[in-house]
């Protein structure tokens, strides 16, 4: 299997992490969670397909329905869409156990032993969050996790507030950080950061459903 990441040899005060597609393989289950969530709010079938859902990676919630009722003229509930979407997500969870990808989850056990700091900065709530790593069986391996409730309302990625609690939270500078990102919303967030970004191949592309 080809590797989805090339790590980098330089070593950094600390690291940062994106969590879906990028230490946890949940992509899929997030895109058939969004898939139902929006078709029961009466978004058209066509909308959301995989490459715009990939698009959006990282992103909160409640910020892609705004989004997408601009895009599309919608006039969707974003706060209840993003809890159906999260509701649903998790009833997938019960049923399937998500796996890690190993390049980053393995570079997080030796961060762990050499006692570098790192962090998750994530576009997902915390219970979904804890929900995935939980699923993945890593939770207990991730004591620092910020979160777009962490951050002012609408300053999730791209902007680049997350990615800068993460390194207040580690006591490292953010000129020090490298993020690990898979979707272009993160990968401009850490820009703005003024961090070194690496970025996460994606999975192979997913049916509509």
């Amino acid at each position: 299997m080809t590797p989805r990441v090339s790590l980098p040899d330089k070593v950094f005060g600390g690291y940062i992490f994106d969590l879906d597609g990028t230490l946890v393989d949940s992509m899929p289950t997030h895109f058939r969670a969004w898939r139902r969530a929006l078709r029961h709010n009466g978004a058209p079938a066509h909308i959301f397909e995989w490459e715009e859902f990939v698009s959006h990676g990282g992103m909160f919630a409640v910020d892609i329905v705004a989004k997408l009722n601009r895009d599309y003229g919608l006039d969707m509930n974003p706060q209840k869409v993003a809890e159906e979407k999260r509701c649903m997500y998790c009833e997938l969870l019960a049923t399937e156990a998500l796996p890690v990808i190993p390049e980053t989850i393995n570079l997080v056990y030796r961060l762990r032993e050499q006692g570098i700091p790192y962090a998750i900065g994530t576009g997902s709530m915390i219970l979904g969050a804890q929900e995935t790593l939980r699923s993945a069986g890593v939770l207990d391996l991730f004591p620092i996790m910020v979160t777009p409730g962490d951050v002012p309302p609408g300053r999730g990625k791209p902007n680049p507030d997350i990615f800068l609690l993460c390194a207040e939270r580690m006591g490292v500078t953010p000129a020090d950080c490298i993020v690990f990102e898979d979707a272009l919303p993160g990968i401009r967030a850490a820009e703005a950061a003024g961090m070194a970004c690496c970025v996460v191949g994606p999975c192979p592309p997913q049916p509509a459903c």
